[in-house]
């Protein structure tokens, strides 16, 4: 227990109760680690026709990498001016190469290598992060990601995202990938020695409460080294927030939210590290939840929460 702060989860130095990625990266570096977005170029197998067409209903037209900037220069362009970005508000970060827009295994291997080797190579890159989907990731690339990492001491992070395990949910917003291949990828990374992150999404229209709990049992049985906990975003240049200018549905007010965060946390096992307990899309094109935009009010209601509970991650992970 951090006796000062009174909290009894211990993974934590401050008053969160929940693992970090900040508390774990500093006990890891020494020092802040910043995550640097980059946009390869990357398509999906369900935005081409190899498993689908459209991809992800909520996914927007970036990939998810709305926020780089540079995102059309070459890629050390885009990691120098990222980098950059970040140190206005972290002076001493380092960076880890953060390839965020669409799926960036979603090539051949020999493809990867001409992409990951110079970030391997540059001493100003301290860890690699790969976001991708669970199809597009084949035990050869493990392999090779988990040389290359032992060659030049830099940790390999692969981010798949699950979202939810449901299959009327993932008919519904077009996934085109299983609950079972996150389990293979989850194993692969396991056996390869890489870190990995699962995607969750709250809020999916028609999940129940228990729907989301039932992801997180999931996910927390896989065991991935982290989790990210999203709000669903509806976003103007995606074919769900297109939807919803036609037809709203009902969203997640954010007392809801916090309540099914919190709830998730407490069945996660303490050591899995929780990237991060929201996020939120361009403001500019976010149609809703608009109370998404105020991220760390967000956050500090989640604390507050678990400390209304005397609660913490993993207090009733089984």
């Amino acid at each position: 227990m951090n006796q000062i702060l009174d909290n009894p989860f211990p993974y934590s130095d401050t008053n969160k109760r929940y693992h970090t990625f900040s508390y774990a990266m500093k006990k890891k570096y020494g020092k802040k680690l910043a995550k640097i977005p980059l946009n390869a170029g990357f398509t999906c197998p369900n935005r081409d026709g190899t498993k689908a067409y459209g991809g992800c209903r909520f996914c927007s037209s970036e990939g998810s990498g709305d926020t780089i900037l540079c995102a059309s220069d070459d890629l050390k362009t885009q990691y120098e001016t990222n980098l950059e970005r970040a140190r206005h508000k972290w002076p001493q970060a380092i960076g880890m190469a953060y390839f965020q827009s669409f799926s960036n295994t979603y090539a051949p291997l020999e493809e990867l290598k001409k992409i990951y080797t110079p970030f391997y190579e540059n001493p100003e890159v301290a860890a690699i992060s790969i976001a991708t989907r669970t199809d597009c990731f084949t035990e050869e690339m493990a392999k090779w990601f988990s040389e290359m990492q032992s060659k030049y001491d830099k940790q390999a992070w692969l981010e798949f995202g699950l979202q939810s395990i449901h299959p009327a949910t993932a008919k519904a917003m077009n996934f085109a990938h299983t609950p079972e291949e996150a389990a293979q990828v989850i194993d692969l990374c396991h056996k390869y020695g890489l870190a990995s992150c699962l995607h969750l999404i709250n809020g999916l229209p028609g999940e129940t409460e228990e729907d989301m709990l039932e992801t997180a049992r999931f996910a927390a049985k896989l065991h991935p080294d982290a989790i990210k906990i999203h709000m669903l975003h509806l976003l103007d240049n995606s074919a769900l927030g297109q939807d919803y200018r036609k037809a709203p549905f009902p969203l997640l007010s954010q007392e809801e939210y916090v309540e099914i965060v919190c709830d998730q946390l407490e069945i996660l096992p303490p050591e899995i590290i929780i990237e991060r307990v929201t996020g939120d899309g361009l403001a500019s094109d976010l149609i809703a939840p608009l109370w998404t935009i105020k991220k760390t009010m967000t956050a500090n209601e989640i604390d507050k929460q678990l400390l209304a509970r005397d609660s913490w991650q993993g207090k009733f992970a089984s």
